[in-house]
């Protein structure tokens, strides 16, 4: 591998010295090594062949390397001047002090003859039998010690030719050492500048749209690189080709003037009327918006004045590397931090921001069809990644008790209720109540892992939404989020999993598919599709858009199975009508990049209010300095109050600790708005919302509140 073809490498590297070669059929090589397997495919059979032929090569050079430099030859790189003196030194110091030993050696053999000598010539004299044979005695111990000596100097002259002939080795052991490294260094200072000079020649190209097509199809060259990574869990990393996913259905619009029903080949199938889908009478018909603007959103202005700017983003420096390098593997809320990775909201107010589109939720009210009803439902499950496109900073872990509120009931029409429960780990409990028909209310605890290249965020947790009129009960989860360049590049977020909408009162279901990015897909990025569908299984609508974008549904007229797929699966082709939109993204407000990026509702989230509980987050002080811009004072702060945390938290290990000595119970902490209870719908353990929070701000009664800024 030369250093050009080093500074190219955007998968890795693999050893192909100790690498195995095998082909799976014939465009298909498999390339591994221990823990990491490479999939290339080939356009065919020929080339194929010729990509094998040249890897064996490659491989048989690798080998003949290998054993050149694990001989004694001399014909290995130099090591650096450096190194020859700390060695040269090493040996010289060995080399004084064996000429030490054997200076030693020489007085003891002098000595020990002499000794030798004396006891002969006292064997000799006429002593008695018992003194002449002590004198015997010694002397064979004295003959003993000296044979004892010379061989330990002549272990110590071993290890000193062994030290010289290893000394080679050494040096181009150390030198190897040193070359990875810079090896190293330099790819990702390659890498980084290839791609901020991409990011340049796209910002500047007059056609981005004919342009990104021609890097795709240069990129799905003879031999394709493969995407992605095994499980989370797994620390081999296997690479595979690029595969599109199959949809598991397919989408055909029917004209309703013209559809007729044809049972002939539809066994099995479920039809729908055309003059069902009356846009003139159905909720259908207020979705169908283009913009923030349009008429459906006048009734969302606010009455009071809320700001629409914050202060601009201080342009700090930072090296991401030198903090994360020592944070892999861990779990991300446990790794101190600073503020410089963080925006100006904490992660109660990004729950909050959640109802961005309540405004769905409203509609969905006034449906009559319980299927329709959980289009929308569905629509408002999307429409809470629409704000993550661009938001790659961390919101702040908020401490343990702290609150948020946000009470828009008579503007919007509900009022918001969010406490952090629980630190490690971290949980957060939420409550909305909308006075225009519906209750929301979940408890999510984020889990994430830094994988070294990226960043993986998974909300674990139930949603439950009911309406009040119709009593149904919608349960569902969040996917994976996944923040992608954490090392090289610019960071970018993927939402990838599935979603199950379930209303367990009628047991309609709503299946999503969040598909994941791949730069070898011809798909649509941030593609969501899914199929709502009643308790007997039988299909209504079908539900596409993106995830960033906007959300559409299309009323089912017929359903039938179509072909089989390569993997064995058959697919079902719905016949629809044309797509009505339900959700589209307010556009971003002004000079939003300047500003985190941040929505117009996330622009007035941390906009100061009275009468707020003193846990409340627009009171965290780091937070509010960061939102100002003074970032050093930020950091400081943030490590006051998370000290101030970790103080009360051992405070309270050593009240546990000492109840339990004494044989009593020890709670623990319990949250001060909320409480934890079965519900009785899924049966899982979750904090609901018990009263007494607005009562408490209409007394301004906050003597229960802790301390905790």
């Amino acid at each position: 591998r030369t250093q050009a073809e080093m500074a190219h490498t955007c998968r890795g590297t693999i050893n192909l010295s100790t690498a195995h070669i095998d082909t799976e059929d014939s465009c298909n090589i498999v390339l591994s090594n221990g823990g990491r397997t490479y999939h290339l495919k080939a356009n065919s059979e020929v080339e194929r062949q010729r990509w094998v032929t040249a890897l064996e090569l490659a491989k048989a050079k690798a080998i003949r390397m290998r054993n050149n430099q694990s001989d004694d030859s001399g014909d290995e790189e130099p090591a650096s001047q450096s190194d020859k003196s700390e060695l040269h030194g090493t040996l010289k110091t060995l080399s004084s002090k064996l000429e030490d030993l054997s200076t030693c050696n020489d007085l003891i053999a002098k000595h020990g003859a002499a000794l030798q000598r004396s006891l002969s010539e006292l064997e000799n004299l006429k002593l008695p039998a018992e003194s002449g044979e002590k004198i015997k005695a010694v002397n064979e111990r004295a003959t003993l010690f000296r044979i004892t000596s010379n061989a330990m100097i002549n272990a110590c002259r071993d290890f000193l030719d062994l030290a010289e002939t290893h000394s080679r080795k050494w040096q181009r052991a150390l030198q190897y050492e040193r070359e990875q490294r810079i090896r190293l260094e330099e790819t990702i200072e390659q890498l980084a500048k290839q791609h901020n000079s991409l990011e340049r020649a796209c910002r500047g190209a007059p056609g981005l749209s004919s342009s990104s097509t021609g890097v795709t199809s240069t990129a799905k060259g003879s031999v394709q690189s493969a995407k992605g990574e095994a499980s989370d869990e797994d620390e081999e990393t296997e690479y595979f080709d690029a595969m599109e996913d199959a949809p598991a259905f397919i989408t055909v619009t029917a004209d309703p003037k013209h559809h007729r029903r044809s049972g002939s080949n539809l066994s099995g199938a479920s039809e729908g009327h055309p003059e069902d889908w009356n846009l003139e009478d159905s909720v259908f018909e207020s979705s169908n918006q283009s913009s923030y603007n349009e008429s459906t959103c006048k009734d969302l202005l606010p009455k009071k004045r809320r700001r629409t700017r914050i202060p601009d983003k201080p342009n700090y420096s930072l090296n991401l590397w030198s903090i994360m390098k020592n944070c892999i593997g861990k779990e991300l809320s446990k790794i101190p931090m600073p503020v410089n990775f963080n925006e100006p909201l904490s992660m109660l107010q990004r729950l909050t921001e959640d109802l961005e589109y309540h405004e769905l939720l409203d509609k969905a009210v006034k449906c009559e069809s319980s299927t329709e009803q959980m289009c929308f439902v569905a629509a408002f499950s999307v429409s809470s990644y629409s704000t993550t496109v661009h938001r790659t900073a961390k919101p702040f872990n908020p401490l343990l008790g702290e609150t948020y509120e946000l009470d828009r009931l008579e503007e919007l029409g509900f009022r918001s209720l969010c406490e952090q429960v629980s630190h490690h780990p971290p949980a957060a409990a939420h409550h909305v109540y909308s006075k225009r028909g519906w209750t929301l209310w979940q408890e999510i605890t984020i889990a994430s892992k830094f994988r070294g290249k990226y960043l993986s965020i998974m909300p674990l947790g139930t949603i439950h939404l009911e309406f009040h009129s119709s009593g149904n009960h919608y349960v569902w989860r969040k996917v994976t989020s996944t923040v992608h360049n954490i090392i090289v590049g610019k960071l970018w977020i993927d939402q990838s999993g599935e979603i199950e909408i379930v209303n367990h009162k009628s047991k309609d279901k709503c299946q999503l598919k969040f598909t994941p990015y791949s730069y070898f897909s011809r798909d649509v990025p941030r593609k969501v599709t899914g199929v709502v569908s009643d308790a007997d299984g039988k299909a209504h609508y079908v539900m596409s858009g993106t995830w960033d974008e906007k959300m559409e549904c299309s009323k089912i007229v017929q359903s039938s199975h179509g072909s089989t797929s390569t993997e064995g699966k058959q697919k079902t082709v719905y016949q629809t009508l044309s797509p009505k939109v339900l959700w589209k993204k307010y556009p971003l407000p002004e000079n939003a990049e300047n500003m985190y990026f941040f929505s117009d509702l996330a622009l007035t989230l941390n906009e100061p209010e009275e009468r707020v509980a003193p846990t409340d987050s627009r009171l965290r002080p780091d937070q509010r300095l960061m939102e100002s811009g003074r970032w050093d004072e930020a950091n400081v702060e943030k490590q006051r109050l998370e000290e101030k945390q970790r103080a009360v938290r051992r405070r309270r290990e050593a009240e546990a600790v000492e109840a339990l000595e004494e044989g009593k119970d020890y709670e623990g902490y319990i949250p001060l708005w909320f409480e934890r209870k079965v519900d009785a719908v899924t049966g899982e353990l979750i904090c609901v919302y018990k009263g007494g929070y607005w009562e408490a701000k209409d007394k301004q009664d906050w003597s229960t509140c802790p301390d905790i800024f």
